[in-house]
């Protein structure tokens, strides 16, 4: 029977962070069963581990949703490096992932990856429409820096600044408008919003993803770290972040994020993870 661990990531903590089912070797597993096993769990992502395709490689990786495979997600590869680690796995270790291969480094339950994805804005959605997702009115957004915002560094997020941690907390993303912002503005991930307010070098925030059965995330690593670069470009210098996520849904998550001196600048994103449960499938 194939062996699961599951993993709260960004998080030093049982019962917070971003939960995360890891099958540490899927090898027996049949292929058009992942999506299905994914969706049983029903968390955020749920990650398979196979021997890699270059010996000199740690494992490759393939990350599913609910709803889909995706090519990269930050608390999978936080989560799933820890989970490699504790199964014996040295540090450091090269995880290949649907981008590429991804360097990683573990120590203890902490763990950092650093991808050179480059940054690619996709477009620009009109205020009203993210207003209207968020049910928020218009000049609760934030335009100083950046109108809002589709960004990917390999998962596309649409990026939004509020002028308050109040109109944050206020937030309340609805279906309809979300399912016209996506016919209106396409993308893979179905115009997931990563709403944010920014203070100094620390970021309050929350991402939501209705349309993709991940009705609030409580820890985005992907999205931080295209936050981070996205920011650092506009301000032509490599930006840190401390990233606070989920705390409006009571799973609190901390994540750091930090843009590198390159040119795309390499992001580095570091966090914790905790294993809560473990267990084997039946299927």
């Amino acid at each position: 029977m194939t062996q699961y661990r599951v993993y709260d990531v960004f998080t030093d903590a049982p019962f917070g962070g971003n939960q995360l089912a890891v099958i540490p070797d899927a090898s027996a597993l049949p292929v058009d069963e992942l999506q299905k096993i994914a969706r049983e769990f029903n968390f955020s992502e749920t990650t398979f581990v196979y021997p890699p395709s270059d010996p000199a490689h740690t494992a490759k990786v393939r990350i599913f949703t609910p709803t889909m495979e995706v090519p990269f997600a930050g608390h999978p590869t936080i989560g799933t490096a820890v989970a490699l680690s504790d199964l014996g796995h040295a540090s450091p270790m090269v995880m290949e992932l649907g981008i590429g291969p991804i360097p990683c480094e573990v120590t203890g339950n902490t763990a950092q990856f650093t991808t050179s994805a480059p940054l690619e804005v996709i477009g620009t959605p009109d205020v009203a429409t993210v207003a209207k997702c968020l049910r928020l009115p218009e000049d609760a957004i934030s335009t100083a820096v950046h109108q809002p915002t589709q960004a990917s560094l390999g998962l596309p997020f649409t990026f939004v600044e509020l002028k308050s941690r109040e109109a944050l907390s206020q937030c309340q993303p609805i279906m309809d408008a979300f399912q016209e912002a996506a016919d209106k503005y396409p993308s893979p991930l179905d115009f997931a919003i990563f709403a944010y307010v920014r203070t100094g070098d620390r970021l309050d925030a929350r991402m939501f993803a209705p349309l993709d059965n991940i009705p609030e995330d409580p820890a985005t690593g992907s999205a931080c770290a295209t936050v981070t670069a996205l920011l650092s470009q506009i301000a032509g210098t490599p930006l840190a972040f401390v990233i606070s996520q989920g705390v409006d849904m009571g799973r609190p998550s901390v994540i750091n994020a930090a843009a590198l001196a390159g040119d795309p600048m390499p992001i580095r994103v570091s966090g914790q993870a905790v294993l809560t449960m473990e267990g084997r499938l039946v299927t």
